[in-house]
């Protein structure tokens, strides 16, 4: 799910984008330099590295120095580019690939079409739990591979419109990695520009170029001028110190969401941007959660004022969300937000919170038989004191309606695992950002967590009918569907996307470009 991404940023972009996604607004004339360190700073620290086994941001950042995807994405027109294929056809329900000539692994061992077919196939595997079933490749999808022909074939088993940008965020696992998954959890075995060499969890992690590259996303190469022989990521928690050290030289890049960004902006530094949504709230509906009953879900939005939230997120600068696949290349242009967000009234929430059973006593606090209508509110930590102080107003504004909130910031592996895992929480701010809307459905239907993707737990068979309908259309001639589908789902208060940012990746003495997530094979080093 960028930002990036953002908020959690769950961030399943899809990940294998080419294209300008930076403006600089310093360094333009900085000479290029070959070799070098690049560090960069990541707010939480991936976990395990196997890169069919997540959807953090975090991990997605790692990822793509070590592995590569089938094809790529223009950051900028959406067209399908190249990648491990160097060519591809969809016709109906079958798709094939034809893989480019020479792909090596990073242990020097050449992959094949079955290689590939095979990474499809354990994916596809409901009994995997990869994360990217139904969100990057299409449920009930069967691979085979033809070495001799180098041509992979992905037969599907119902529409997918967007099938091939959902395998650019698909990395592919060399054979080595799918004989023993275990040892991808702290190493790699990929075909991508970079290897990894050393693995210090939740210190950094050092990748050394590899030579010889030459199947990059639209064809990008190791031997381009100015990419770091060394990449060092970093884990830096605190946005204010990845902030500092951005400005002493101790990073070469890090994305800052929160008001920190106001300062690194005021000193110069290089920054590419990203639109992306950084604010969307979640509801548990697992049964036994308050908030599994939908006049709880309804009141507790039209208690807030989310355009004040929004504003204290983003530090006055962000703007209103308008859809919920909001990450460049958007495939579906619109609103499908305006229009069907629930308008704020906190007398009608209190009328909403009477009628469910949750009353307020004296004291000013709801109960209901008994027990205190009390909801624990998770958020991300990276961004910062925004961050910190729009959770505070929105438990203020809860607690006028007399509901009790207990608001807690986790770093990105540490949310993750407690959403995905039927963890404590009533209420996460959780943005998932995507390309494609086909790419949410698993997040947004379907088997809860922990046995699925759809970690609120919501159930509305509206929006499943609607998916239905736009599934059967191919590419954007489908977006009105999709956005229709959307306002559904958001009218119930199943889903609040509340702010959308321009998310900036900083850079010292660097450049890069970020088009969903950094793409290392952008980064040029420049001359302190």
């Amino acid at each position: 799910m960028k930002p990036t991404t953002l908020g959690l940023c769950l961030t399943l972009a899809a990940a294998a984008l080419t294209g300008c996604g930076g403006t600089s607004n310093s360094g333009g004339k900085a000479k290029v330099v070959d070799g070098g360190t690049f560090t960069f700073g990541l707010s939480s620290d991936p976990g395990g590295l196997d890169p069919q086994m997540g959807a953090g941001s975090s991990l997605f950042t790692v990822t793509k120095f070590a592995y590569d995807a089938l094809v790529s994405v223009d950051g900028g027109t959406g067209k399908i580019q190249s990648a491990l294929a160097k060519s591809w056809q969809v016709k109906g329900k079958t798709v094939t690939l034809t893989l480019a000539d020479g792909i090596t692994c990073s242990d020097g061992t050449r992959l094949t079409a079955s290689d590939v077919a095979k990474n499809l196939n354990f994916v596809a595997d409901p009994k995997s739990k990869s994360p990217f079933l139904g969100a990057f490749l299409p449920a009930g999808a069967k691979a085979k591979g033809d070495d001799a022909t180098r041509v992979v074939t992905l037969t599907l088993a119902g529409p997918a419109p967007f099938v091939l940008n959902g395998l650019s965020g698909l990395p592919i696992v060399c054979p080595s990695g799918m004989a023993s998954r275990s040892s991808l959890k702290t190493a790699t075995a990929g075909t991508g520009p970079y290897k990894l060499i050393q693995a210090a969890p939740g210190d950094h992690y050092t990748y050394a170029i590899r030579d010889g590259y030459t199947w990059g996303p639209n064809g990008a190469t190791t031997a381009t001028k100015g990419l770091p022989k060394t990449v060092v990521i970093k884990v830096v928690e605190n946005e204010t110190t990845a902030a500092n050290l951005l400005l002493s030289g101790g990073l070469n890049g890090a994305q800052i969401v929160g008001s920190d960004a106001v300062r690194l902006e005021k000193a110069g530094l290089y920054a590419a941007k990203t639109p992306a949504l950084v604010g969307e709230q979640w509801y548990n509906q697992h049964a036994g959660r308050p908030t599994s009953d939908p006049r709880v879900r309804k009141a507790l939005t039209q208690a807030l004022d989310l355009g004040q939230l929004q504003k204290v997120l983003t530090s006055g600068r962000g703007t209103a969300a308008t859809t919920l696949a909001a990450s460049e290349p958007v495939a579906c242009h619109g609103d499908s937000v305006s229009h069907a967000l629930p308008a704020g009234d906190p007398q009608a929430a209190g009328a909403l919170l009477d009628q469910a059973g949750w009353t307020r006593g004296s004291d000013g606090r709801r109960t209901k038989g008994g027990k205190p209508l009390r909801l624990t509110l998770l958020y991300q930590n990276n961004s910062g004191s925004a961050g910190d102080a729009a959770a505070e107003l929105e438990v203020k504004q809860w607690k006028a309606i007399g509901v009790e909130a207990t608001a807690h910031s986790q770093n990105e592996t540490t949310l993750t695992g407690t959403i995905f895992g039927a963890g404590n929480w009533d209420v996460a701010w959780v943005p998932v950002n995507v390309n494609t809307p086909d790419q949410l459905v698993p997040f947004l239907s379907g088997p809860a967590a922990p046995q699925g993707n759809n970690f609120a737990a919501i159930s509305d068979p509206a929006y499943d009918t609607a998916v239905k309908s736009a599934m059967a259309i191919q590419g954007d001639a489908g977006c009105r569907d999709w956005l229709a589908a959307e306002s559904g789902l958001i009218a119930k208060a199943d889903i609040v996307p509340f702010a959308g940012d321009v998310v900036h990746t900083f850079g010292k003495a660097a450049t890069f470009q970020t088009p969903g997530h950094l793409v290392p094979t952008s980064i040029r080093m420049l001359a302190k």
